[in-house]
C-alpha cells in the first residue's frame, strides 16, 4: 500500500504543536519510523495523524499494512535496532516526548465526541473543564479586585494562584446537554 492511500482524521481532537511536529520531523529523520499508526477498513487514520503528516513530509512512500480486528497486540519489531544501542534508548525517548509535546486539544472536536462518547477514563470533569473553557471566555471587570497570595521570587509576578470557574465549560464537562449551554448563552 502506498502512504498516499491513507487518509486524514478531518475531526481528530488533537491540533497538535509546531513543536511537537518539529520533534516528531526529528525523531523520523534521525530514528526512523518506530510507531505503527491506525487506520479503519477504509484507510482513514484513526490514531497517528501528526505521524502520517511528518511521514508525508520526510518522503515515505510505501507503508506495511498489518490487518486486525483489535483482539491481538500487534507488536511493530525494528530488526535493525538492540535495546542496548544508544540509537534504541533515543528512539525510546523521542517517541515518549513527542507524545508529549505534540498535544493540543481541540475543544471544539473534543466537546462534539464528549456529547456521543464517554470521556470519563480519559479526563477528569476538571480537566474537561479546563479545555471546554477556550469555547466560553468570561468577561473578568478590569477593575475586580485580587487577592494575590503568590510572588514568583524571579521577577515578582504576583498571582492568585486560583482560576475562575467558567460555569459554561463546567456545565458541558458534566455532561449538560449542549443544546442546553446554547440557550443559556443566548
Amino acid at each position: 500500500m502506498n502512504i498516499n492511500d491513507l487518509k486524514f482524521d478531518r475531526h481528530n481532537a488533537n491540533l497538535g504543536t509546531d513543536r511537537g511536529r518539529a520533534a516528531l520531523a526529528a525523531s523520523l529523520k534521525q530514528y526512523g519510523a518506530g510507531r505503527s499508526i491506525l487506520v479503519d477498513k477504509k484507510g482513514r487514520v484513526i490514531a497517528g495523524n501528526k505521524t502520517l503528516e511528518q511521514a508525508l513530509a520526510a518522503g515515505y512512500q510505501d507503508v506495511l499494512v498489518v490487518k486486525t480486528d483489535g483482539k491481538k497486540l500487534v507488536v511493530v519489531q525494528r530488526t535493525d535496532l538492540d535495546l542496548t544501542d544508544p540509537k534504541a534508548r533515543a528512539l525510546a525517548v523521542a517517541d515518549n516526548r513527542v507524545g508529549e509535546l505534540n498535544l493540543e486539544w481541540d475543544p471544539k472536536v473534543l466537546a462534539d465526541l464528549h456529547c456521543e462518547i464517554n470521556l470519563d477514563a480519559f479526563f477528569t470533569t476538571r480537566e474537561r473543564t479546563e479545555i471546554f473553557s477556550a469555547l466560553f471566555p468570561e468577561e473578568i471587570p478590569e477593575k475586580a479586585p485580587v487577592e494575590f497570595v503568590h510572588v514568583c521570587p524571579k521577577c515578582g509576578h504576583k498571582f492568585s494562584g486560583k482560576r475562575s470557574v467558567n460555569k459554561a465549560a463546567k456545565a458541558l464537562a458534566e455532561k449538560v446537554p449542549v443544546r442546553r449551554l446554547r440557550r443559556r448563552k443566548a
